[in-house]
């Protein structure tokens, strides 16, 4: 990963150098670099046209005093500028240093919570997942191993900078499992992968097919009964708010704690289709099937790493959907933990048999605040909003409008879709209580509709997720590859709504 500092803000002599322009060409060491280039900076600003506008850049090569390069990047009106700005503007100008093994980003122009922004912008774009490159030239790699940012208190900075970097490093073992191949991250690696986060301070827990079936995760066993790979429903406990639990004295009352707040992921980590088989074509993308997991997963990292002070529970389903002898069959009826019967008309349709069961027995055993669930869902919800914005659902309405503007703030956004009894009741099977499919029309909402039923009278949110875990092209803070969509928009969530934090605007 990229090492950020900050230091001192002082005209570099060596390296490359990042100037933030405004829409007025004015900057932090602008004036100096410029004079001490001889006037490179404005002749290249006048040759190119650069005016300042958010997210243009210039790149000057060589313009002396020492330095191998400027790049300016423009960030547009100083008072509009937001943190999300400002972490774009520090993901706009990482590619243009991939030759330079250090850089300084010159940031004194801006209070030092906004310069550490910069900073995360920097972090989450230089991302790189080459964990199975073997040939890759070096020279095709990018030189960039650290970036200081310039600033009048690096001290403040420091501060401001650390719960980023708990967010940053949660962002990142997101895109590392999203991005893992199927073969290398079952559910047994991957619950492996959280019990590592215990050095972060959590509490996890494994449960495996024997514990499974005991407790009765009929909807969940079925859709992995034709793999080879055994599931795994790993609960991920932080108790940042009243501590970790110990037993009570023997005649002592045990001590009431506040109700957790509960996240909670659908984890295929690869998707066949099972016996209703998905075609050949992009199929290869079904590795990252197992992408609200893998938000889950990286939330709980990030809010341990900045010792979040909020209980929380996350809650990952795990399993891999494969045609086989021993395959759930279309028409199969399946009991699931809440007792309700399913009859599994789509052996494809199997994220909402996972979260059927997880849902239901985090509500049960945890009694949470709210439960919020992730999933790569359906393939209709990115029919109606293409790879822009996630859909959700929720039976709450306060949840809901938290999660809306959490998504504005951070840039992750969500687009609220209907729930009614005229979709629920599309639901019913002629021999179970319901069925797991319906027609093509609207079913992305009848999916979330059958989620519903194994809520109760928790409020709940469902994020389909389905078209935004992976990214086709870069964006400012975010490499071609997989997002981890969702890790900074529930952080917001929590910190501005349940532990009282005022992030950044």
């Amino acid at each position: 990963m990229l090492e950020i500092s900050f230091a001192k803000q002082a005209l570099p002599k060596t390296g490359a150098l990042v100037l933030l322009v405004d829409d007025q060409l004015a900057a932090d060491q602008l004036e100096a670099t410029d004079e001490a280039t001889g006037g490179a900076i404005t002749r290249a600003f006048a040759a190119a046209e650069f005016k300042g506008k958010p997210g243009s850049t210039c790149v000057i090569l060589a313009p002396g005093a020492g330095l191998s390069r400027v790049v300016a990047v423009g960030i547009g009106k100083t008072e509009a500028l937001t943190a999300k700005l400002a972490e774009e503007a520090g993901g706009h100008a990482l590619p243009l240093l991939s030759r330079d093994t250090h850089a300084s980003l010159a940031a004194g122009g801006l209070s030092e919570e906004l310069a550490a922004h910069v900073g995360l912008g920097a972090l989450l774009r230089s991302y790189r997942f080459d964990r199975y490159r073997t040939t890759e030239k070096a020279e095709d790699k990018p030189k960039l191993a650290s970036l200081a940012v310039l600033v009048a208190h690096p001290s403040a900075a420091k501060e401001a900078w650390t719960p980023l970097k708990a967010i940053g490093d949660g962002v990142v073992l997101t895109r590392d499992l999203v991005s893992e191949p199927a073969n290398i991250l079952s559910p047994a690696v991957m619950a492996e992968r959280c019990q590592a986060l215990e050095a972060l301070g959590l509490k996890v827990e494994v449960l495996g097919p024997k514990e499974l079936t005991k407790l009765g995760f009929g909807a969940l066993l079925g859709v992995s009964q034709g793999s080879a790979n055994e599931p795994r429903v790993v609960a991920m406990h932080w108790y940042g708010a009243s501590g970790e639990p110990t037993k009570a004295k023997k005649g002592a009352k045990a001590t009431a704690r506040p109700a957790p707040l509960a996240f909670i992921g659908k984890g295929v980590t690869f998707d066949t289709g099972g016996i209703s088989i998905k075609p050949a074509a992009g199929m290869e993308d079904m590795k990252w099937d197992m992408g609200g997991a893998g938000t889950v997963v990286g939330l709980m990292a990030a809010l341990a790493g900045r010792q979040a002070k909020v209980d929380v529970i996350g809650v990952v389903g795990l399993v891999e959907n494969m045609p086989s002898g021993t395959a759930q069959r279309p028409g199969d009826v399946v009991t699931s933990y809440s007792g309700q019967t399913i009859e599994v008309l789509n052996t494809d349709a199997e994220g909402r048999l996972v979260l059927a069961d997880v849902l239901a027995w985090t509500a049960k055993e945890y009694q949470p605040r709210f439960m919020i669930d992730l999933a790569t869902l359906t393939g209709a919800m990115i029919v109606s909003l293409g790879h822009e914005y996630a859909g959700f659902f929720s039976n709450d309405d306060t949840l809901a409008q938290q999660l809306f503007a959490a998504g504005e703030t951070t840039g992750e956004l969500l687009w609220r879709m209907p729930l009614a009894d005229s979709y629920d009741k599309q639901l019913k099977s002629e021999i179970a209580d319901m069925k797991n499919i319906t027609g093509r029309p609207g079913s992305a909402i009848t999916a979330a509709q059958f989620i519903k039923r194994f809520v109760g009278e928790t409020p709940w949110a469902h994020l389909d997720v389905a078209g935004v875990v992976w990214s086709s092209k870069d964006a400012a803070t975010i490499p071609k590859g997989a997002t981890a969509y969702g890790v900074r928009l529930l952080d917001r969530l929590v910190a501005e709504h349940f532990e009282g934090v005022s992030p950044t605007p």
